[in-house]
């Protein structure tokens, strides 16, 4: 197991320290901090897999899902002390799921996926800012929120039809569906780290 995976695999590990730490009272700092962690393990990771060409198909399905299952829990955390409202919380359950749900059909049916682009990686660091500034009990920290689930829907939409033009591009020209089993080390460009 490379570096990369050991990071994100670390952020698995991460997520029970989470919850112990924000279930022990009003600790937010502390569980913000495990966030953070969280987060700079999240960079880390990509970057050193890129850096030394370590991009594996392992660590592009294990990547995001630590994310999402990240974030899942500290938004549901937050939904459970009425940090913050339920109509957020599902809008931001049901677009990770179906980001999760699409890119494991395109996986599986052997068709090409794309690295994440900025606006994907960009929704990430608005959302850990939401999270900030819910924690630390910001009077705009509602707004803002929402105005990243609005951000988070529009990034996905694109994503989505970013994909969909390059396997109707690829099927136009001929080009036979790859076979997500043959090769066990996928290219750098190859990957879907993350969104």
């Amino acid at each position: 197991m490379n570096l990369p995976n050991m990071l994100t695999i670390l952020r698995f590990v991460l997520i029970p320290v989470y919850i112990v730490v924000f279930a022990g009272g009003e600790r937010m700092i502390p569980a913000f901090v495990v966030i953070v962690a969280a987060g700079v393990t999240d960079v880390l990771d990509g970057y050193i897999a890129r850096k030394r060409g370590q991009i594996t198909t392992v660590g592009a399905m294990l990547d995001p899902l630590a994310d999402k299952l990240m974030l899942g829990t500290v938004i549901l955390s937050l939904l459970l002390t009425d940090h913050i409202p339920l109509a957020a919380a599902i809008l931001m359950f049901v677009r990770d799921l179906g980001m999760i749900a699409g890119s494991a059909v395109f996986h599986f049916s052997g068709r090409k996926t794309v690295p994440a682009n900025w606006m994907g990686k960009l929704t990430t660091v608005l959302l850990y800012f939401a999270i900030l500034f819910i924690f630390f009990e910001a009077s705009f920290a509602r707004t803002y929120l929402w105005c990243v689930v609005v951000f988070s829907f529009v990034t996905s939409i694109m994503y989505m039809i970013k994909i969909f033009a390059i396997n109707r591009d690829q099927e136009g020209n001929g080009v036979v569906p790859f076979d997500s089993n043959q090769d066990k080390q996928a290219g750098p460009t190859g990957s879907t780290r993350e969104l």
